[in-house]
């Protein structure tokens, strides 16, 4: 595989849009700061709500066609009408309804596969980066804002905690939560849709966080180990984290909420690892859907 921008989400997309697949849908849920729609797809018209996102950090932009894979080979065998995986045997589509935000950051994402050369913003770049023209590590959008660090979970806790004090490639939560149009749109979507569980695909560590200064569910490291089981991660519980999307979450609806660190390695991860990588996704996405069914 080869590198995996914007350019090629939207080829996917439209492939995807081809496909006519049954109880599907194709949409926009927000704009990044430069104006790049953020796109959704639906798949599945059940009473049960799951949402999974990827590429909410620029440097692991990996996980967006991972997570892809998983989508056309779902969309796929419901078109073909294949009972991949048991999904239409058990009904997945018809119980659960899942909603798939494949690239939260593109901007970032744009910015650390092509740099800031011919940039609009790339004086500002080039200064938030120290001068710096190799963006390959930014995780930031493209304000400089961290976007897993703008939710208002102990946001105020966390931005103390981490002592960055400006705009840069990495871990500054900016001075307000949800000042960012990426991590807004996120968080009125949710509250729109109202989600029975959350996964945030990062990376890396090949870890699964499941937990939340104790507003999860009981049943919420259970799962986690059912989701590890099925990946071959480790679950972790995390202490001393806050401000991210499934920490705001949990806290908010006290339903079952993942961040799930895929690969191993330096960020971004190299191209080698998108087979192993996206196969786990699938694993990942099956046996949570399969939760939510029992």
């Amino acid at each position: 595989m080869n590198l995996y921008g914007y350019r090629e989400l939207e080829q996917d997309l439209d492939h995807i849009k081809s496909l006519r697949t049954p109880m599907s849908e194709l949409g926009t849920m927000g704009c990044s700061v430069l104006g790049r729609k953020i796109p959704y797809i639906r798949i599945g018209k059940g009473p049960i709500q799951l949402h999974v996102n990827a590429g909410m950090h620029a440097n692991e932009w990996l996980n967006v066609p991972c997570l892809m894979y998983f989508v056309k080979s779902y969309m796929a065998a419901l078109e073909e009408q294949q009972d991949w995986q048991g999904c239409l045997s058990d009904g997945w589509a018809e119980q659960v309804t899942l909603w798939v935000v494949p690239m939260l950051n593109p901007d970032g994402i744009e910015l650390v596969l092509n740099g800031a050369n011919a940039h609009p913003f790339s004086t500002e770049l080039l200064e938030m980066n120290g001068g710096n023209p190799d963006f390959s590590g930014w995780k930031a959008n493209i304000r400089g804002i961290d976007l897993n660090d703008q939710f208002p979970a102990h946001f105020y806790e966390e931005a103390k905690r981490r002592s960055v004090t400006c705009p840069g490639p990495r871990d500054y939560g900016g001075e307000h939560p949800l000042t960012e149009p990426e991590s807004r749109a996120l968080a009125e979507w949710t509250m729109d849709k109202k989600f029975d569980m959350i996964i945030a695909l990062h990376s890396q560590g090949e870890e699964i966080y499941w937990n939340y200064r104790d507003y999860e569910p009981a049943f919420s490291e259970a799962w986690a180990q059912q989701l590890a089981a099925a990946t071959g991660y480790a679950p972790v519980k995390l202490t001393e984290s806050d401000a991210g999307y499934k920490d705001w979450f949990i806290q908010e609806y006290g339903r079952p909420g993942f961040t799930v660190e895929t690969g191993l390695g330096t960020n971004p991860l190299p191209v080698h690892q998108y087979i192993p990588i996206a196969a786990e996704v699938e694993r990942l996405m099956v046996s949570a859907i399969r939760l939510l069914l029992r």
